[in-house]
């Protein structure tokens, strides 16, 4: 028996259907309220519009590398650009603000996964991979806080790279996955969004993890090899299996209980008997 919100689901017997394919890294899978799902290109520098029943259709052409999206309480979304190191917020008349882009007079290392709490709190991972470590201009990986007010602020320092990013459904827990640890750590995060409280959730994950969403329980999907799903306090309770390796995933259709799968080549989907998080 599996615990939580995946009580009852028999995750070997879930169907995984592929939605879209052709592409070249597919990363940053955002559900938005208006009936479609968004998604990353990263190398073709493009962010893709999905929506059930018709054909992938272009949102944005040039994305300056855009990898992580998600959107706020209010519909604006929030992107990662690994090619201008910067974090931006995109209005719904299309307007783009920076909101990062700079710790202390450096440039980013390059922004990957970002995560929005209801009250505007946002939260976002700064690693380097390949190419971009060769570029860095600070000494250290990065996970990272922007007040509503616009303030940026250091959470942490990891030794490895930060990678994924996600909150437990109360807001009150910030989890983040370091790929080179193969773990999942934890910080409490109070009414002002200051983040304490550092532990390891989850160790000697299967795979190099990558993104990763929680259901409405607190039960923790993690992209690695399969999509690894851990109870709030760590226990690993079933992995989906995927065609290609994931790197990322999110929560979508009508009634968050589709989970779509950003992987390689392709976007996959699964139809799950819990419903995701939702901080938007």
């Amino acid at each position: 028996m599996l615990c939580g919100g995946a009580a009852g689901q028999d995750f070997s017997k879930v169907t995984v259907e592929k939605a879209a394919g052709g592409f070249r890294f597919t990363e940053g899978p955002v559900w938005s309220r208006e009936g479609h799902l968004l998604f990353s290109d990263v190398p073709n520098d493009r962010v893709l519009r999905l929506k059930p029943g018709e054909k992938t259709a272009a949102f944005r052409e040039t994305s300056n590398g855009a990898n992580g999206n998600t959107f706020d309480a209010r519909g604006r979304l929030y992107t990662c650009e690994s090619k201008t190191r910067r974090v931006t917020r995109t209005d719904k008349k299309g307007n783009i603000e920076v909101l990062a882009e700079k710790w202390e007079g450096k440039r980013l290392n390059a922004p990957n996964d970002i995560v929005v709490r209801k009250d505007g709190h946002v939260y976002f991972t700064d690693p380097a991979f390949g190419s971009q470590a060769d570029t860095r201009e600070l000494d250290f990986y990065g996970v990272y806080h922007i007040t509503p007010k616009g303030q940026l602020q250091l959470i942490a320092r990891p030794a490895g790279r930060p990678n994924g990013i996600a909150l437990s459904p109360n807001g009150r827990i910030l989890y983040v996955a370091n790929s080179d640890e193969r773990s999942v750590r934890a910080y409490d995060l109070d009414r002002d969004g200051e983040a304490s409280g550092e532990r390891v959730v989850v160790s000697g994950i299967d795979g190099v993890p990558d993104g990763m969403k929680v259901d409405e329980k607190g039960n923790l999907y993690v992209a690695a090899k399969g999509i690894a799903i851990y109870s709030p306090r760590g226990r690993l309770l079933s992995t989906i299996p995927v065609p290609e390796t994931p790197a990322n995933c999110a929560f979508g259709d009508v009634d968050f209980q589709s989970l779509y799968i950003t992987a390689r080549t392709s976007v996959y989907r699964v139809r799950l008997d819990v419903k995701g998080s939702v901080q938007y």
